[in-house]
């Protein structure tokens, strides 16, 4: 009767997650982008260079830049010319092609939710019109930073949303931005709308469907990023997208996992994520996803709060910050140690985070 007793508390928890929290958004449930990049037909039937082309859905990205470290500069820009799309979105490519690819697939979609994208001077390192639109860009220069950095973001973000201005620190390109401002001119920052995140707080954010689908897209990305010759990056995990990199932490090549306004990352503490990468977590005071219960029901809830101190995770001080999107804002204590993670300072980080901690005991007393 006790453990019955336990099963229905959790079983109520967890629905609240959905209903008690936001409302339940049935009608916004969304399917995640899955597979090669569009063209993958006309680029797996091209016999231009005489030879298959690397498969863009089975190759590795270690393959993938295996492949193109052999080919003459005309054939690495005959296949831009002839399949933008594919070369854009092919993890392990050279960075410089795909922008290139990148640029050009842009200016053929002539789609007015992306026109912005395709402004002269902007990196883009990924971009899939489908769907919503999945888009990644690059700020710094990537190739000759010594410390790199991947912006990965929850709920209401796509190709069509990335450049809004409303809340502009807490979007995927104002994150990046500050962040690569604060950190410096030897970091780059990658912002990574590259799966499809939920729509409003609902079923889908409530859920693993989609952070799953994202966890292996995001996988795949980073180990392009090192097939491509550039160092292993720490990632900063925004809200839904802390459950996509919690479920890609085994397997994420990262130096770095950073949380904030986490529901949790489907793991009960910090060895659970089993990931050699340091693992931070930051949550402001003000934050409204401190009311979502850290429970994990019948594939409901996304488990415990990294933020806690019994998970294990390092502190990050946030008090600075407001409110869900705010923890990027220039001049607050969580962006001045995102930015010495993003620099390598990690312990400088943890001292800070140290320090945070014991000012908010003594205020406390």
């Amino acid at each position: 009767m006790r453990r019955y007793a336990r099963t229905l508390v959790a079983f109520a928890l967890a629905t609240s997650v959905v209903t008690g929290t936001a409302g339940w958004v049935s009608t916004d449930a969304q399917q995640a982008l899955t597979g090669p990049p569009p063209g993958s037909t006309q680029w797996r039937a091209d016999r231009a260079l005489g030879a298959e082309l690397p498969d863009p859905e089975r190759s590795t990205p270690a393959e993938v830049a295996s492949f193109f470290a052999g080919l003459s500069s005309a054939e690495r820009q005959l296949l831009v010319l002839r399949h933008p799309s594919v070369v854009g979105n092919l993890d392990g490519a050279p960075l410089e092609l795909r922008y290139r690819a990148n640029s050009l697939a842009l200016i053929a979609a002539d789609d007015s939710r992306y026109r912005s994208l395709a402004a002269p001077g902007r990196q883009i390192l990924a971009f899939d019109p489908r769907g919503r639109g999945l888009v990644t860009e690059v700020f710094g220069d990537l190739r000759a930073a010594e410390r790199v950095s991947v912006v990965v973001p929850g709920s209401d973000n796509d190709a069509g949303s990335f450049d809004r201005k409303v809340a502009a620190h807490g979007a995927p390109a104002g994150m990046a931005r500050t962040l690569r401002t604060e950190a410096g001119p030897e970091t780059a920052v990658v912002a990574w709308v590259g799966y499809t995140t939920p729509v409003g707080v609902g079923l889908d954010a409530a859920t693993g469907t989609l952070a799953e689908a994202g966890a292996g897209r995001l996988t795949r990305f980073a180990e392009g990023l090192t097939a491509d010759g550039l160092p292993e990056p720490a990632m900063f995990c925004h809200s839904y997208g802390s459950v996509v990199c919690g479920i890609a932490a085994p397997r994420l090549p990262a130096t770095d996992l950073v949380v904030l306004g986490s529901p949790g990352m489907r793991a009960d503490d910090v060895g659970a994520l089993r990931t050699k990468a340091r693992v931070w977590a930051a949550k402001d005071p003000t934050d409204w996803i401190d009311d979502v219960p850290n429970v994990r029901f019948a594939g409901l809830g996304h488990g415990a709060d990294p933020a806690d101190p019994a998970f294990g995770a390092r502190r990050v001080p946030a008090d600075e910050a407001r409110g869900h999107a705010g923890y990027f804002a220039p001049g607050t204590d969580s962006l001045r140690t995102f930015a010495a993670i993003a620099r390598g300072d990690a312990e400088r980080a943890a001292t800070a985070g140290a320090e945070g901690a014991r000012a908010l005991e003594g205020a406390a007393r």
